[in-house]
């Protein structure tokens, strides 16, 4: 399977050009890639028969998008929503190719400058999409640009300087803005209201991994069977993206140390040498939740203070560590701070739940 990659880039005029982002000439056709080299666009889906999960917004989305083609006009603008690793991208991706329109990928980051966001809405094509990740993150001036390009397609410039100065309104072909981001609740007001179709991503079931888990492994002409499907979604956080990194780095074991194909004994012994154990947690995980019990009685305790005494950054543990400890169930955020429950005694093995709340 190949696929065709474009970047876009721009000069200090705005032009926009197409390149080959593997290619050390910088202005060059699009070139052909193969799995070895790009793996993040080779198991992406193209259709929404490849897409799996998220079996409700796909519903929803191939509703609006024939309803989109009947009265031919660019869907409405649509914002996604959720934990990292989910499939947003992908998403956007495939609802540009269900429409038969150019999609222009970029991040919040790098519009750093007024111009970039410009020089982006100047190129577009009518029906065209326009995708931003983290859109969270877009700076004031360049989300102010954007109100009136998303609401009545015009680009509101000025030239000259002091006396001279003049209001330019430029219009634009009407096109379709979506935007991803892991925090929704970052996203200002006026921006999250002029989304016409807001969804949020969910997590993934394990049987809806291990169908992701067996698509990627074909893809990349892995061996596997139903039983190691099964041991690596899992064991992957109900994240597709996690799934993905893990069929290769047990594709290697199994290479290595076993007969080249993954079975269930297989995978959970790959597994266990790189410390992922049965729920899906890794070490600074396992670390998070006995730090909270040995030292704290179970908490609660304060997300500072279990940030200095693990040696990481607080958005670190808030933004990777708890959003899964969280969900399934192992952690709980109080007034008072972070504490363990139950289901964390249980599954790392300590006995002493009711003791331990007896102290208090």
């Amino acid at each position: 399977m190949k696929i065709k990659i474009m970047s876009i880039i721009s000069d200090d005029s705005t032009d926009f050009k197409k390149v080959d982002i593997n290619s050390k000439n910088p202005v060059t056709k699009p070139e052909t890639l193969d799995c070895d080299r790009n793996f993040e666009n080779c198991i992406r889906p193209k259709s929404f028969d490849a897409y799996i999960g998220q079996s409700a917004l796909k519903e929803t989305l191939k509703i609006t998008i024939a309803a989109a083609k009947k009265r031919e006009q660019p869907l409405d603008h649509l914002l996604f929503y959720g934990p990292p690793g989910l499939g947003k991208t992908t998403l956007a991706g495939v609802i540009a190719e269900q429409m038969g329109v150019e999609i222009k990928i970029t991040s919040a980051p790098a519009l750093e400058r007024p111009r970039d966001i410009i020089g982006i809405l100047m190129s577009l094509q009518g029906g065209e999409i326009l995708f931003i990740d983290e859109i969270h993150r877009l700076n004031k001036v360049a989300e102010e640009i954007l109100y009136p390009a998303m609401e009545d397609f015009f680009l509101d410039m000025t030239t000259g300087k002091a006396q001279t100065v003049k209001t330019l309104r430029i219009p634009l072909p009407k096109f379709t803005l979506i935007g991803a981001t892991t925090k929704a609740g970052a996203l200002s007001g006026p921006l999250r209201d002029r989304f016409g179709i807001i969804h949020r991503l969910e997590f993934y079931t394990d049987d809806e991994l291990a169908q992701v888990v067996k698509r990627t492994a074909g893809i990349l002409n892995i061996d596997i069977d139903e039983g190691g499907a099964y041991a690596i979604a899992s064991r992957s956080r109900g994240t597709p993206r996690i799934a993905n990194r893990l069929v290769k780095r047990v594709a290697d074991f199994a290479l290595v140390k076993a007969d080249g194909k993954i079975t269930k004994p297989v995978a959970n012994d790959a597994l266990d040498t790189l410390k992922i154990d049965k729920c899906g947690l890794d070490t600074t995980d396992r670390g998070l939740l006995k730090l909270i019990i040995e030292k704290y009685n179970g908490g609660p305790v304060g997300i500072e203070t279990l940030a200095a005494a693990l040696g990481e950054d607080v958005r670190t543990l808030e933004d990777v560590c708890e959003p899964y400890l969280l969900q399934a169930g192992l952690l709980q955020r109080t007034p008072r701070g972070r504490k363990v429950t139950q289901s964390a005694y249980e599954h790392l093995g300590y006995k002493n739940y009711t003791a331990q709340q007896n102290l208090f």
